[in-house]
């Protein structure tokens, strides 16, 4: 009965120490068969990339759960947004998670995207890349973004600190 409630006690403090460090989001345990492979072979905005599939057929990504600003419409912090995203997928192997609805109107592949370990979508809302944008049914970590993008702003970290709102 005793060691449960230590091990949640345990993984409890392991996680708020990392959380109060500034830890990246990082990536949740895998399950078999959890997720698409490939390489980023173009970052298009700060939240839509192209990725080489390990089957050879490329795709538009569109992360699900968050919005960045737009570069076409000259929005804050767009620039700033995309060079980050950049910094955090450009080049390398990714893992595509998909939620509920694969695909959005524009015929985009919806994911969760991770990186070295990292939640790329969790990460831009942590940093303050990007604002939570939940379009049900894919709703998965509605939660964790709305509480992440809380604590950028109060912390004014990035668009939170430079664009008015």
């Amino acid at each position: 009965v005793g060691r449960p409630r230590l091990r949640t006690r345990v993984l409890a403090a392991v996680a708020l120490a990392a959380a109060a460090a500034g830890c990246a989001e990082r990536e949740p345990p895998r399950a078999a068969g959890d997720g698409l492979t490939g390489e980023v072979v173009r970052v298009a905005d700060g939240d839509t990339i192209r990725v080489r599939l390990r089957s050879g057929a490329e795709e538009r990504v569109r992360y699900i759960g968050v919005d960045t600003p737009e570069r076409t419409g000259g929005e804050c912090y767009a620039d700033e947004a995309t060079a980050y995203n950049v910094r955090l997928v450009a080049g390398r192997d990714v893992r595509l998670v998909l939620d509920a609805e694969e695909r959005d109107r524009y015929g985009r592949l919806l994911a969760y995207v991770y990186a070295d370990g990292v939640f790329v979508n969790a990460e831009l809302v942590r940093e303050g890349y990007a604002q939570p944008l939940t379009v049900p049914p894919n709703v998965r970590f509605e939660d964790r973004f709305t509480r992440l993008a809380r604590d950028a702003r109060r912390a004014e970290r990035g668009l939170w600190a430079s664009c008015s709102s």
